[in-house]
């Protein structure tokens, strides 16, 4: 009971501002509970937490978001959590690496920096046969254009920090639970004191209101930057699931219902990074950073050694992931096209 009779006494445990922005991302989820956390990280963390304990095992899709990687790798471990990576294209023959203590199953769809799709509805069936959670990074589509728990998953977590707050000013995460999962994640939450400032909940409540037309913007120019793009000389081939040559397109056209800014390319064999870096600092519209999602288009180079565990993957190769933006598309292609000028004559 609260002193008093009243809902809110600690602003640890909520105020109206946090309970507005999470019964905003409940509905839109169409999740039991949504909680706040103050990264997408420590989004990815509670989630985690909230679903094992010592001497579980965990399985986590090998193109995992790195620093999620890292929290399984460094911090579980200490909790007597062991965490195997499998590879993405697995689908429902992920029973194979399923365990006795098998507790739980993250997936990430595309995959971080390279973009694989997976088959999550399948991974979900063979995942709650043995009673395991299955948790799904949702940020590259929100749950505008995808809907975790409608295919299966009790936890989906997002950075909000890149499309939810969308301004490039805030940090946020969240996390959005089925029934099944949402007292661990409600314990966990309050256990730990996890929770975020109201004014930077307030910017993720500003940026929930324009999402939609955010989105529409940043799927159209990374549509259009890629249909010229995917021709240039340079250029070996793009990644970006909403494309049709894409290997991932048809689950990505079965279970999304649109696409974001985020993509990637590969320069033509035998490109060297000196000239990647070249066509990177060419670059004056794009800027150089990790933490896309906000009003300005991004580059960086996909550097991916040390982060495949579970696939092969050829580290010779000159990778760049882009975030577009919703600049003039034109702008951006002209930039693009002088900067591959500078960088291969």
């Amino acid at each position: 009971m609260v002193p008093g009779g009243q809902k809110y006494s600690y602003a640890r445990r909520g105020n109206p501002t946090t309970d507005s922005l999470e019964d905003a991302l409940q509905e839109l989820e169409g999740a039991a509970g949504v909680k706040l956390a103050n990264s997408g990280l420590n989004a990815v963390a509670l989630a985690l937490l909230s679903c094992v304990k010592s001497g579980d095992h965990i399985l986590i899709t090998d193109t995992a978001y790195q620093p999620t990687r890292h929290f399984a790798d460094t911090v579980l471990p200490k909790f007597g959590v062991t965490a195997e990576y499998y590879d993405p294209k697995l689908g429902a023959d992920i029973k194979t690496l399923f365990r006795e203590e098998t507790s739980a199953v993250f997936t990430e769809a595309p995959g971080s920096l390279t973009f694989e799709m997976q088959d999550v509805p399948a991974i979900a069936v063979a995942a709650h046969e043995i009673d395991a959670t299955v948790l799904m990074d949702n940020t590259w589509a929100t749950p505008l254009f995808c809907q975790p728990l409608a295919l299966g998953v009790d936890l989906s977590i997002q950075a909000g920090t890149k499309y939810i707050v969308g301004h490039s000013d805030a940090m946020l995460g969240t996390v959005a639970a089925s029934e099944r999962a949402w007292k661990g994640l409600y314990d966990i939450h309050g256990a730990i004191g996890s929770h975020v400032a109201p004014d930077d909940v307030y910017l993720g409540l500003r940026g929930l209101r324009t999402l939609s037309v955010r989105l529409e913007r940043h799927q159209r120019n990374t549509l259009a930057v890629l249909d010229w793009l995917k021709d240039q000389p340079q250029i070996e081939a793009v990644s970006y699931p909403a494309l049709e040559s894409d290997p991932g397109f048809a689950i990505w056209q079965r279970d999304f219902t649109g696409s974001s800014g985020l993509c990637g390319f590969d320069f033509k064999a035998g490109t060297t990074k000196e000239q990647a870096g070249v066509f990177l600092n060419a670059l004056t519209l794009f800027g150089l950073g990790y933490s896309w999602g906000g009003f300005e288009s991004l580059a960086i180079p996909a550097r991916l050694k040390g982060m495949r565990t579970a696939t092969s993957y050829d580290e010779t190769r000159c990778s760049i992931r882009l975030h577009i933006g919703p600049e003039d598309p034109e702008d951006l292609v002209n930039d693009i096209e002088q900067a591959l000028a500078r960088a291969f004559g």
